[in-house]
């Protein structure tokens, strides 16, 4: 007979579902030429601008960080404080969290993204 696992409390799930993140991010931060841009998602386009338009100038305009993505491609990367489990969306080439960054949860998935990167976006959208 096979032993069952413990079940785990909900903090000790979240605990895991954020450990995997992290590993998923540090995976995909390693890949330096980074992934094509799959656009992001109608909704989302529609709450960042409104964001935008109610804090003007805190980021480069997302029209422009689109366009970034776009000719340069993405990358991954994770905050300076790994342990808190945020990952960003940056333009591949030359881009900063602080004013170029977009979170995963807003990319679309489509067939030709990256296995970890559509784990990683699905991660982001819980």
């Amino acid at each position: 007979m096979a032993e069952q696992a413990p079940e785990l409390t909900p903090g000790q799930e979240r605990e895991k579902r954020k450990a995997e993140y992290v590993r998923l991010a540090e995976v995909l931060s390693e890949n330096l030429e980074g992934f094509p841009f799959p656009g992001i998602d109608p909704e989302a386009y529609s709450l960042l601008k409104e964001a935008e338009v109610e804090d003007p100038g805190y980021m480069t305009p997302l029209d422009e960080r689109l366009k970034k993505f776009q000719e340069q491609g993405i990358r991954i990367v994770l905050s300076k404080h790994r342990e808190s489990g945020m990952a960003f969306v940056i333009p591949a080439i030359n881009g900063t969290i602080e004013e170029d960054s977009l979170a995963p949860r807003y990319l679309k998935i489509n067939p030709d993204v990256n296995d970890d990167l559509r784990k990683l976006i699905l991660a982001n959208r819980q």
